[in-house]
């Protein structure tokens, strides 16, 4: 805060004696009450004097305790925590019982009737039930400063682990990707040479959608182009009794989804096709939903829990992390096909 800005003058100038004059009138209100004086019947002098040691006392008091704010912000930085909170509020305890015994006490002493029993009790409460107030307003300011930036930090971190784990499961897709793409290829060289330079082309376009155009959100359009040129991949290297259905609703085309979510339902139903060897994908968009089925026969013996491994489940960590409460996700084996429905609210 600008030392020279009207807030700053007021807590310095005006404050003090205010202070001092609410703590002092509140004493001797409640002594008044208790001993049945009035002092404004006393000796003018004698209250100016109270007065003025009370006023004087308040400019000492605030520059004591703007310097103990300042220790405190150099001692914890950037901190904000119930026990730096408490280790302040004894720093306040004992600066003000300094201040209410040694500055205070002598006041009453030796004035009236001397230092009674009450006059301990009020000179020991009442000022301090105002310092704990002065206390929070006026680091009420720090304490919000350093609660957002704990939240804008705790935020950082978490999203920057978010990120690294959404690295971590996107990179475990590519072992998978480039094995069988270049195994596809490595089988093409000695059948047809051609075909097996469309398939370098092809594969060199999915790296590249893979490598270099991995934004946070791309248009549904480009996925669905990468899945067209896998799909054809992996047909090259399938047997030529697979039956493949594909259908990609036309309205999906501009709608901004993570990249390469689908990949692992694809790659699914390449891997684990068998018995009766067929393969149906499909998405549509409705309603402002994109819906992304694979199904896939399979073999009667496959084990239930088996189809798609660390696959679906990186998958299901994916979409938790990118779309929270904004999706659903269900894979199945049934007897002899195993099914992965995909819904996205965009």
């Amino acid at each position: 805060m600008n030392s020279h800005s009207p807030i700053s003058q007021f807590w310095k100038y005006v404050f003090p004696p205010l202070y001092g004059l609410v703590v002092y009138f509140t004493i001797r209100l409640v002594l008044d009450s208790v001993t049945g004086m009035k002092f404004w019947h006393r000796a003018w002098r004698q209250n100016m004097v109270e007065i003025g040691a009370c006023i004087v006392i308040s400019y000492l008091f605030v520059w004591v305790f703007q310097r103990l704010f300042r220790y405190f912000d150099r001692r914890w930085p950037a901190d904000f925590s119930y026990r730096r909170v408490a280790r302040e509020l004894l720093y306040v305890f004992l600066v003000n019982l300094v201040f209410q015994n040694v500055l205070l006490m002598p006041l009453a002493a030796f004035t009236d009737d001397g230092a009674q029993w009450y006059d301990v009790v009020d000179i020991n409460t009442i000022p301090l039930l105002y310092t704990l107030i002065y206390y929070g307003v006026a680091r009420s300011s720090t304490f919000l400063k350093a609660y957002v930036a704990n939240k804008i930090q705790l935020e950082k971190i978490t999203n920057d682990q978010l990120q690294t784990e959404l690295k971590f499961l996107k990179a475990q897709y590519h072992p998978h990707f480039l094995f069988n793409a270049l195994n596809t290829i490595y089988f093409q060289m000695d059948e047809d040479v051609a075909e097996a330079k469309k398939s370098v082309e092809k594969f060199s376009e999915l790296l590249r959608y893979q490598l270099y155009d991995q934004q946070q959100t791309v248009a549904v359009s480009q996925e669905i182009r990468y899945l067209e040129n896998f799909i054809q991949l992996q047909e090259i290297r399938s047997s030529e009794k697979l039956q493949l259905s594909v259908h990609f609703d036309r309205r999906l085309n501009g709608q901004q989804v993570y990249p390469l979510l689908f990949l692992p339902l694809v790659e699914n139903a390449f891997k684990y096709v068998g018995g009766e060897y067929w393969i149906s994908i499909e998405a549509s968009f409705q309603e402002g939903q994109l819906n992304f089925s694979v199904r896939n026969a399979v073999p009667g013996n496959l084990p239930p829990l088996r189809p798609g491994g660390i696959g679906l489940e990186n998958l299901k960590r994916r979409l938790e992390l990118l779309y929270p409460g904004r999706h659903s996700f269900r894979a199945e084996k049934g007897r002899d096909a195993f099914s992965a429905e995909l819904s996205i609210v965009l």
